[in-house]
Parts: structure tokens; sequence; C-alpha cells
């Protein structure tokens, strides 16, 4: 993305906002994209002539200029054929990455992960990656990173890494230490000073790759499957990397969780200021978001909740859904602007990460699946 002629000086503008509200909230609209259309693009990339990648984003229109499905999410599809393998190669960006067809192998940082279908990992920031298809059927995965985001900012950097040793240690990911302890304690509240040997060396933890196979996680979601309609909560896993701390992030940018709807469930309409996005792997339901309806089933993927517009979700009879989800919420509990309502009547509304939050009827009833 560039700015204009750079041989131009730019002058800044200045914008009278003397005794007005901020800008009017104007939220982005929701998005179905139809299983169809998604299979329909896969061909086409299995097609084409292999460039060292083959790779589709899914962008809102609303969103050109960063090619992301919502502001801090972006979304593309990548196909690999059987014997195909991308470039060594590292950028800036977090990257999650979900298989939806067929199966492959990732070296991440040094590490081989060998994931299948309806499986997790993720690709850490400036860490060298190759992804490879070693099998005999075509590779599929969707993958959610925070390039965007960085484009947004001018500052998303690529480069091929195919001289570089993808087992560069990343630092010691045990060495958890307490960052209060960090700086020259100067106030009686806490407050500190860092200096700038210190601001250019954070401390550990560091992120390292992951992988959470759906077998462990849908395992555990049948446990949550006695929680009838009278639980108040959602039926989910969040895929938590512990070096995000306090934000519960998959990623520093957003998290990704597995939900299980049972059959015949409509939850409790709700809304936040993070935007979600759902990938929809089995069974069929519908949302209504802002007042209006829609319905999907397994292969869609849809912006479901964008941010701070109110959404519930219901599934049919006869189908229990699976899906992965993406929110942008760790960013927002990190800048401090995650706003949440559990409960659209009660209308009670908090900031998680600097109020007390919310808690769910769970502990009450019978087989809490716990």
């Amino acid at each position: 993305m560039t700015y204009g002629n750079q041989d131009e000086p730019v002058k800044a503008v200045f914008v009278d906002k003397s005794g007005r509200t901020p800008n009017q909230y104007r939220p982005l609209k929701p998005m179905l994209i139809p299983k169809a259309e998604i299979d329909a693009e896969i061909a086409r990339l299995a097609e084409g002539e292999f460039l060292g990648s083959r790779r589709s984003e899914i962008v809102n229109p609303a969103l050109l200029g960063s090619g992301s499905l919502y502001p801090a999410v972006s979304v593309s599809v990548n196909v690999l054929l059987p014997g195909e393998r991308t470039r060594p190669h590292r950028h800036n960006s977090s990257v999650v990455n979900f298989g939806i067809q067929g199966s492959g192998k990732s070296i991440v940082g040094g590490r081989t992960i060998e994931w299948g279908k309806y499986d997790t990992f993720n690709t850490p920031p400036w860490t060298v990656h190759q992804h490879i298809n070693d099998t005999d059927e075509i590779s599929v995965r969707l993958s959610y990173s925070n390039s965007g985001l960085l484009n947004l900012l001018g500052v998303h950097v690529f480069e091929d890494a195919e001289d570089l040793d993808p087992n560069q240690p990343l630092g010691d990911p045990e060495a958890e230490r307490e960052m209060s302890a960090r700086g020259e304690v100067i106030g009686e509240h806490g407050e500190a000073l860092l200096t700038y040997e210190q601001l250019i060396s954070p401390e550990p933890p560091y992120q390292t790759p992951m992988y959470w196979p759906y077998q462990e996680i849908h395992d555990r979601l049948q446990h949550l499957r006695s929680l009838g309609q009278e639980y108040k909560g959602r039926r989910l896993y969040l895929m938590y990397d512990r070096s995000t701390g306090r934000t519960q992030g998959t990623t520093s940018t957003f998290f990704a969780t597995i939900t299980m709807r049972p059959a015949g469930i409509v939850d409790e309409p709700h809304r936040h200021t993070s935007a979600a996005v759902n990938y929809i792997f089995s069974g069929r339901g519908w949302s209504i978001v802002g007042g209006q309806k829609y319905e999907w089933g397994a292969g869609d993927l849809m912006l479901t909740a964008p941010g701070w517009m109110n959404h519930g979700h219901a599934t049919f009879e006869g189908d229990d859904v699976y899906e992965l989800t993406i929110q942008d919420s760790p960013l927002q509990i990190a800048i401090g602007s995650l706003l949440w309502v559990e409960n659209l009547r009660d209308d009670r509304t908090e900031a998680l990460g600097r109020t007390e939050g919310f808690e769910t009827n769970r502990d009450n009833l019978v087989g809490s699946g716990s």
C-alpha cells in the first residue's frame, strides 16, 4: 500500500471538532459467503498455474484497500495440489490456519505439524514457515491473519526466506517472569519507567508454533451437550496461547474458538465491539444480525457480527452445528476498547479486561458438562 506521490510533501489538515461528539457509529454490513462460492474458488485456484502458492483473499468490498474481511482480520483460501509446496517465507503478520479439505504438513519455526481436516495451527509473526502437500489429494485450508490491519498501517512486511535457518531459535518460551518486576517504580500505584534497552528487548514468553487437533476439542465439546436451552452461555473452547496472557488470544490480535450448538438451541442475543466471522463446518442454522435473518449451513463463511451490532444464533431441529469463530477480542482487550453486552434484555455493558465481566448459570445446572 502506498500513500500517494512520495516526492511531494504532505501537509496536515486541521478539522475542527469543537463541541462535537465522536464520529457516528457506522458498522459494516454482515456478509454471507456460501459454500458454493468457496468451492468454485478452490476449483479455480487448483486449475491455474502454480506460482509458489495458490491463494485467494476473501475481501469485504468496503475494505478493498486493506484486503480484509473486517478491519482486524483477513481471510484467505489456500490450496496445494499433491506434491506442491510453498517457498519458505516469513512475515510480521500472525496467522491461524484451519484445515477444511484433505491434509498437509507445515514446517513452522522448525516444528513440523501434520494437520488434517478441522485441525487448527498458528503461524507466529516473523517465523520462517513452509506448507507442503505430501498426500495424494488436494489440500485446502483457511488462513486468518492480521495482515489487513498491518496493510492499513502501511507496515506489512513479507520476505522469502529460503536462505534462512528454519530452526532459528525464538527465545525461551518457558521463561515466565513477573512483568511488574520490570523497570524502575516511581509511583505508589505501580507507575514505572523502562529504559530504551528494555523497550527494544521485551522479555519472554514468546509466541511459538502451536497445534490444536480437532478431535481433542470435539471430544470435550460432547460434555457440554447436556447443557439444555436454559444454559445462558455458549458451548465452546478457545484455542489459547498462554503467551497472550490476560488478553486470552490464539494470536495477539484475535482468538479462535470451536463452538458446538446442539440441534434446536436458540442462544441469547448479545453484542460486543469485537467483530466475529464464523466458518460453519457441520450442520445448519440461522442468525439474526442487526434485525435481519440469515440462514447458513455447512461450508458457509459469514461475517456474522460486525462490531457492536446486535446478533443471535440458532440451530434447526435435527442438526448439531460445529463452527470456527474468529474475533478480534485480544486486540481490543489490549487497548481497553472491548465492550460486551452478554444479554440484550439486561443491556448491561462491561469493558472486558477492565471491569468485572459476566458469569453464566452453568454451575447451577444439572449435568453441567464439567
